[in-house]
């Protein structure tokens, strides 16, 4: 077959393969878009007013935003705008003042009621809230029906802390939303400016950023909102900024703080970190020596002399020649007893035990026993008379 032949009939088969192959695939498959929403990154990952701050740049609107609220980085013009999400339990006093003086001169605040909790007598709201005038402590959380055209049965504010005013502030009252549960909004006059007091500021807050579950609800549920993607939540964000909407800058205060390296590292860099952790412990284990049985620890050279010398008293004892520890106890014992008495010493037999009972105050047999060499098979005579030694050489 030449190769010509063969490459056409190679050609054709393909052909005939081919086209039935792809009919097929045309016909049992779908084109099909799909789009995938990639989690936040950079300021947008932990800054809840990212997407507030975004449309309002778009609008034209001059938006800074900072972590907390310090009024000396912040020079608050008279006809600004502050959105203060942080919680304000912990804001000093002054702080607190320096803000209202602020509001009076004509500035614009909003900010939120503390997250619901079980208060206690000693729970405190914050020295902001007090000098408005707000009641927020031991006021649980409800919604708020939100009239929609196409959702009749929609609800805000539902896991905020409601709030009621005192009477110096309900005078001040522009506006207020509310049931008898308390009050889930007010706008409250202050000086020349306005102060808005809402129980939680989920709406406008970007998507995913609050925890509440999200489903078209009624008033005995709890909505999960869509932030700045909803348009009701545009419509209600727009009319809360309204009083000096364009006027001055908006200031979003956020209070949360952006992730540390090391939680950057251990949540987005697990990728490179785990095989290399799995990489050093596997070296670890080819470097590791083989697991068993556990061995005893090997004898280590001991230079104590005392230990010597039992060992060498033990020897003299097995074959027979205590008499050697005697001789050599009894030799010490003399030594002592030249330099200590040498008038006994130089004595011998029967007068020396006598001069040596004398100088001890002993009976003159005790120290004839212990002067008497034992018997080398007698153990406990051979201890007894070196003991006696021992005694006696100490009392010189």
């Amino acid at each position: 077959m030449s190769p010509r032949v063969f490459w056409a009939l190679l050609l054709g088969l393909l052909v005939l393969l081919g086209v039935p192959l792809a009919i097929l695939f045309l016909r049992t498959h779908e084109k099909v878009t799909e789009t995938v929403v990639l989690p936040p990154r950079g300021e947008a990952s932990y800054n809840p007013l990212y997407v507030l701050g975004q449309a309002l740049r778009a609008d034209g609107i001059e938006v800074q935003s900072r972590q907390r609220l310090q009024l000396a980085k912040m020079p608050l013009g008279n006809t600004d705008t502050v959105v203060l999400l942080q919680d304000t339990r912990e804001m000093p006093p002054g702080t607190a003042q320096a803000l209202l003086d602020w509001v009076g001169r004509g500035g614009h605040l909003l900010l939120r009621t503390q997250p619901p909790d079980v208060d206690k007598p000693s729970t405190t709201q914050g020295p902001l809230l007090d000098r408005i005038g707000v009641e927020s402590l031991f006021h649980g959380n409800d919604c708020q029906p939100f009239h929609v055209v196409d959702d009749p049965s929609h609800v805000e504010f539902c896991g905020g802390r409601r709030f009621s005013l005192g009477f110096q502030a309900s005078a001040a009252a522009e506006r207020r939303w509310g049931n008898e549960e308390g009050l889930a909004f007010a706008r409250l006059r202050h000086g020349q400016g306005r102060i808005d007091v809402l129980a939680d500021m989920d709406f406008m807050l970007g998507a995913g950023t609050n925890t509440l579950p999200r489903k078209r609800a009624t008033a005995k549920d709890t909505p999960q909102r869509d932030g700045l993607h909803d348009l009701s939540h545009r419509d209600l964000t727009r009319y809360l900024l309204d009083p000096n909407y364009g006027r001055g800058t908006v200031w979003l205060v956020y209070g949360s703080r952006p992730p540390t390296l090391l939680a950057r590292i251990v949540l987005q860099g697990w990728p490179v970190w785990i095989p290399l952790l799995l990489g050093l412990l596997g070296w670890l284990w080819a470097r590791a020596q083989r697991l068993g049985s556990v061995l005893p620890s090997p004898v280590v050279e001991r230079r104590s002399l005392l230990e010597h010398v039992r060992a060498s008293g033990e020897l003299l004892m097995r074959f027979g020649h205590g008499t050697q520890l005697y001789h050599a106890v009894q030799a010490l014992f003399l030594h002592r007893l030249r330099l200590r008495a040498p008038v006994a010493a130089a004595l011998d037999g029967a007068a020396r035990d006598q001069a040596i009972a004398e100088v001890l105050q002993w009976p003159a047999s005790r120290v004839a026993t212990a002067l008497t060499a034992p018997s080398p098979h007698d153990s406990s005579a051979l201890r007894e008379r070196i003991r006696l030694l021992l005694q006696m050489r100490s009392l010189l």
